[in-house]
């Protein structure tokens, strides 16, 4: 098994950007340009390396390669993002890599795009790119061409990558130096741990317990796969509840729903991660969520009063107190209003991300993008 915290060093050490691979601060998928960059630089990449993997940095940044880290990010669908866009799109991965000196909740992603000897090319018009444009690598740029049928330099870079592969496979001193990390940096209360599958996978987990009516929940849960040295799973704020068996590590997330005080628990999602007898690990999710509805003439109050915060906000009109107390509730109401039909609801809360950021608390922030990760969710199903 390749240890990926080792990879992402070992590629590192090329220092700059080339044929295959490539660094990025983060990824704005949110938008049609990010998007679209993002869709030409798997597509050059897979174009450049049909024999070998290539690879996405992010969290990185590109003038001195200091290690800034993103958010854990856990959409299962980046890979139909990529089907929407290209023909002969190739199989990606986007992985979660914790890392010595980010904070426990900032990763680094790294997404491997396997290797296929179809062309790949644009299906479809994407921000400023054309239908039909075929993207290569060109050193550290990603290069579109519409006419030229031979891509330059196909087949150059296969002997460095497995040998980069190979001086990043795992070994007894790094799995057990990643199950003591992992134990070490988790307070007491977390009551972190390792579990053995099959004898040959380790993974350490930890999450606060907290008891509901004879039901238990963890909160603040954090799963890694020690072998890899991959985050499968983190939760901020939502509550989990865990299964565990012989052959499977089973999650079953939580969201925290209602109007003011009266929130109760609605299951979002279970993701198994099932441990085969060959040596490979199947992940697999099922989408929970069952939205609850309301009265129409509530929602429209909580909809006009949400809106009329972010007038104020964007008018730089000082809020009041009630306002300001309302402003921690505004991600988890504009969330109750999209799914009860206000569809522009996730729009206008984007408008507040800046001062929800800047707030002093950062429980709004946390809970902010948590809205946000949940209504990716919902969208995708």
């Amino acid at each position: 098994m390749i240890n990926k915290r080792l990879l992402i060093k070992n590629l590192l050490s090329h220092n700059d950007e080339n044929s295959f691979y490539d660094k990025k601060q983060k990824l704005s998928l949110g938008s049609k340009e990010g998007k679209a960059k993002f869709i030409k630089h798997i597509c050059a990449l897979s174009n450049s390396n049909p024999d070998n993997n290539s690879y996405i940095l992010v969290g990185v940044r590109d003038e001195d390669n200091e290690i800034l880290g993103v958010d854990f990010f856990d959409d299962s669908k980046i890979q139909n993002l990529v089907n929407a866009y290209l023909i002969h799109p190739p199989k990606i991965q986007y992985e979660n890599i914790p890392f010595p000196g980010l904070p426990r909740y900032k990763v680094i992603g790294l997404v491997t795009i396997h290797p296929k000897e179809k062309i790949s090319y644009l299906s479809k018009f994407a921000w400023k790119y054309p239908r039909g444009t075929v993207f290569y690598r060109r050193g550290s740029n990603s290069i579109p061409m519409l006419d030229e049928v031979e891509i330059p330099n196909r087949n150059s870079n296969q002997d460095i990558v497995e040998g980069i592969e190979k001086n990043s496979s795992n070994n007894i001193q790094l799995m057990l130096d990643g199950v003591f990390d992992f134990l070490n940096k988790h307070k007491e209360e977390y009551r972190p741990k390792y579990q053995v599958f099959k004898e040959q996978f380790v993974l350490c987990w930890a999450g606060k317990k907290i008891k509901v009516k004879d039901e238990e929940y963890y909160s603040r849960v954090d799963i890694e796969l020690i072998n890899e040295q991959v985050r499968l799973f983190y939760s901020a704020l939502d509550e989990v509840q865990i299964i565990i068996n012989k052959h499977s590590f089973i999650i079953i997330e939580y969201i925290m729903l209602g109007l003011e005080k009266n929130e109760i628990r609605y299951p979002l999602e279970k993701t198994i991660i099932h441990f085969k007898n060959n040596g490979k690990i199947e992940i697999i999710k099922e989408f929970l969520f069952e939205p609850p509805t309301y009265d129409q003439t509530i929602i429209d109050h909580i909809y006009e009063s949400s809106n009329s915060i972010i007038n104020n906000i964007e008018n730089n009109v000082p809020l009041s107190v009630t306002e300001h107390e309302d402003v921690y509730r505004l991600p988890n109401n504009y969330l109750i209003c999209y799914l009860n039909g206000f569809l522009d609801a996730k729009e206008q809360l984007e408008k507040a991300k800046k001062y929800i950021k800047n707030l002093e608390d950062k429980t709004t922030y946390i809970k902010y993008k948590d809205v946000v990760r949940v209504l990716r969710k919902v969208k995708y199903h």
